[in-house]
């Protein structure tokens, strides 16, 4: 039986990597960009062709998560941009 499930497992793996597919879970949905919440750390997705609503902005170029997890999705856990863009400890970090 351990052979089995084994076997299946492999098989799935196989597939998704034969087929293309990610398992790595993607920030936003195709035709949506991640924005971010000005300072704090909380972030939405918007459609390619609509601004960051009021409060929301977009993350800074080259910094900017794509996969749960990645290096800019926990960095941004910590860090937030102020009303200027700068970047800076997310309310609660670095005291």
């Amino acid at each position: 039986m351990t052979r089995s499930v084994w076997g299946l497992a492999l098989a799935g793996v196989t597939a998704a990597v034969l087929t293309g597919c990610s398992v790595e879970e993607a920030i936003c949905s195709d035709g949506e960009y991640p924005v971010m919440t000005v300072g704090g750390t909380g972030s939405a997705c918007v459609a390619n062709d609509e601004e960051p609503p009021k409060g929301y902005v977009r993350y800074p170029e080259g910094k900017v998560p794509e996969h749960v997890g990645d290096k800019w999705d926990t960095y941004w856990d910590t860090h937030t941009v102020d009303e200027n863009g700068k970047i800076i400890d997310a309310p609660g970090e670095g005291e």
